[in-house]
């Protein structure tokens, strides 16, 4: 589709909903409200530097599953009458051992025919592939059928598709953190980047690189494979379980519309 973007200020009020895909997890910052920053700040501080009008809020909670992010961030998404919007969601449900994907995707449809009636670009992302990941590939069935859902409710709305599936640099884990669930700074970089392309702005990011992997032996392999069971599987697993999430106690970071933390210095 044709997108209106490349008129400079075109955004004005960014609004981004979602999980720890949003949220920024894996990107570490103190400094910032839950200690992340995330390729939606990113984004954020891009359009900023090119609109003082500009304004961003961020509602996304890491561990949240697609109906606690409509029932949670919805209604106050549309209370503040975004012009653009981007929202995931559906991960953490996929990840689960039994999930009704058709019912899901039918509300997922339906928020998102919500966040289009008012005019705003709304951004959803197909899943990522997990092609080279072990864990993921037993699951890339329900990924594929996901998406499908997603190219056809954005079909049916007008919305815009990020096409994580069809990103094979993310199949290099240097993008990835250590827990081989949420992306790396270098991850967040990248996508920050696919999301201004994709939104025809211009932008002042450089070209990031993955962080260095070192080169294992198999017995080094076998061995991180432990350590990642360990310190990130089980933890996972147990949360899982219990019924507890990581987004337990969390608030939005922006539950407002504000000015971005960062703006760049040019434009």
């Amino acid at each position: 589709m044709v997108l209106d973007a490349l008129i400079p200020g075109r955004f004005q009020r960014y609004v981004a909903l979602g999980d720890s895909f949003t949220e920024g997890v894996g990107d570490p910052d103190p400094g910032r409200p839950n200690g992340v920053r995330g390729w939606a700040d990113r984004v954020a501080a891009q359009l900023a530097g090119q609109d003082d009008r500009f304004r961003y809020a961020n509602l996304a909670i890491r561990g949240r599953k697609l109906p606690q992010i409509l029932a949670e961030q919805l209604r106050p998404a549309l209370a503040l009458e975004p012009d653009l919007v981007t929202i995931y969601a559906g991960g953490n449900d996929i990840l689960r051992p039994r999930v009704d994907i058709d019912t899901l995707m039918t509300h997922y449809d339906r928020a998102i025919g919500q966040l289009r009636a008012n005019g705003a670009t709304v951004l959803v992302w197909t899943a990522f592939s997990g092609q080279g990941s072990a864990m993921y590939k037993p699951m890339r069935g329900r990924f594929a059928y996901y998406n499908e859902l997603v190219r056809e409710s954005a079909d049916r709305h007008g919305a815009t598709i990020v096409d994580f599936w069809r990103m094979r640099e993310y199949d290099d884990w240097g993008w990835w953190d250590l827990d081989r669930l949420h992306m790396a700074a270098p991850g967040h970089e990248l996508m920050a980047v696919k999301v201004l392309d994709r939104l025809g702005i211009r932008h002042s990011l450089p070209a990031p690189t993955p962080r260095p992997l070192p080169v294992l032996t198999r017995r080094e392999q076998r061995s991180a494979n432990w350590e990642w069971t360990k310190d990130h599987l089980a933890p996972w697993v147990r949360r899982r379980v219990t019924g507890r999430s990581s987004g337990d106690g969390l608030t939005p970071k922006f539950p407002e519309l504000a000015r971005p933390m960062d703006i760049p210095s040019t434009r």
